[in-house]
């Protein structure tokens, strides 16, 4: 269904009004009756801007099922089970289970996906970036799906470049895991200037690494970066060992994210789950430095990295998870998690303005109109779901409870109606 109109929506800071929408994007000129699309009234519901998920790895995705569960839960296990495991994946058995995935995330409200994609050793290696680029071009005007090639450092660079012109959008890698790390970013780095490509490197992910090397990853990245003069978007994901850093060291290491132009991607339920295992006591939480990244003005992008698979056998891949996550494990406000899944995410990706803003993306999420920290705890169970103006998944939950009428609002919306 296109939408023309979206009629009596409460926007975030709180004032209602009437949204217009034309060529899937918001107008601040009312439309006309002979505009194609459908006006709605939507009293008794919030917008927001439709959610990114900046850092999945649809590959991967919904293969927790075929591991096994006592087989070890740490980074380096997790890594091991899915070697064995994609060595049995072909790319139909991706395509299958990454077109599943993403359902469930537009479901959710997630309209954007930047999915990482492994270069298997075995096999095909094409076979992951090719069943994803196909599936992008099959969403492409309902999702948006940046594709992020996944170089292994044992992979040749001959053969990564030839699976970057398959079509990937970004250039992504994991030197933390490299025996020569630095050796590994200059080689990443050198494949994307020369495709022209942004770059989104994993960092700094394990908490099990000695204290001194905390924040080395993020530190050889901004100096690579500032030496080349690189103009391309630059983005690190995880970085959770800056929130394993004394304030001194680090404000220095984030002064020189800053000063590169890097964006940071926060990834709680998966590193939450993956990290700290090792510990008999005082466990690290597995949590990006995110307070003082916010402060030192660089973006911050969160997301949920992995869909039940061998690196996290949970989640819902729910943007509110995230946020509630960003609330209770990193102590943001709740306007700063919906950021991080919303116009922080886009700007980490180079993605232009979404919401109700005039001249915005028309990528929405209608939501009862309730107290925002019920939202952001995944607590309702209605949302309408809108990428380019047109609606992609309506969920509404019925509920039927014995019980006495509660004073506080009921979660339940209005019903949408059209406008006649």
């Amino acid at each position: 269904m296109q939408l023309r109109s979206v009629r009596g929506v409460r926007l975030l800071d709180g004032t209602v009004t009437d949204l217009h929408v034309v060529d899937g994007r918001i107008t601040p000129d009312p439309v006309q009756v002979s505009d194609p699309g459908v006006d709605l009234d939507a009293t008794g519901w919030r917008v927001l801007p439709s959610a990114v998920e900046p850092h999945a790895h649809l590959d991967k995705a919904l293969t927790a099922h075929r591991i096994d569960p006592d087989a070890g839960n740490d980074l380096p296990a997790a890594i091991a089970q899915w070697r064995a495991l994609v060595a049995g994946i072909d790319g139909a058995d991706i395509a299958e289970r990454a077109l599943q995935a993403v359902r469930r995330y537009v479901a959710n409200g997630i309209t954007t996906i930047r999915t990482h994609v492994d270069v298997p050793s075995s096999g095909d290696p094409m076979r992951g970036v090719d069943a994803l680029v196909a599936l992008r071009e099959r969403l492409r005007g309902r999702v948006t799906l940046q594709v992020c090639m996944l170089a292994g450092h044992q992979t040749p660079t001959a053969v990564l470049a030839d699976v970057a012109a398959r079509g990937v959008d970004v250039i992504g890698g994991c030197p933390h895991i490299a025996p020569d790390p630095r050796a590994e970013t200059a080689r990443m780095l050198d494949l994307a200037e020369r495709l022209d490509l942004p770059v989104d490197l994993h960092a700094d992910e394990q908490t099990s690494l000695p204290p001194a090397d905390a924040g080395l990853d993020i530190v050889d990245l901004a100096e690579q970066v500032i030496a080349r003069g690189l103009q391309q978007r630059v983005t690190a994901s995880h970085c959770v060992r800056l929130g394993m850093l004394p304030p001194e060291r680090l404000a220095r290491v984030l002064e020189l994210a800053a000063r590169a132009g890097l964006g940071i991607v926060t990834l709680p339920i998966t590193n939450l789950y993956l990290q700290g295992r090792d510990a008999t006591h005082a466990a690290p939480r597995g949590i990006a430095a995110v307070r003082q990244i916010l402060d030192a003005g660089i973006p911050l992008a969160a997301g949920a990295d992995n869909l039940r698979d061998p690196f996290n056998p949970a989640g819902r891949a729910d943007p509110f998870e995230t946020t509630s996550l960003l609330m209770t494990a990193a102590h943001l406000r709740p306007v700063e998690a919906l950021a991080a899944v919303t116009t922080g995410a886009r700007t980490v990706l180079g993605l232009p303005p979404a919401g109700g803003a005039p001249g915005a993306a028309a990528d929405l999420v209608l939501v009862p109109d309730v107290d925002l920290g019920d939202v952001l705890a995944g607590a309702v169970g209605a949302r309408v779901v809108v990428a380019a103006g047109r609606v992609l998944a309506d969920t509404r939950v019925a509920r039927a409870l014995d019980l006495p009428t509660a004073a506080a609002p009921d979660l339940a919306p209005r019903p949408l109606t059209e406008v006649r």
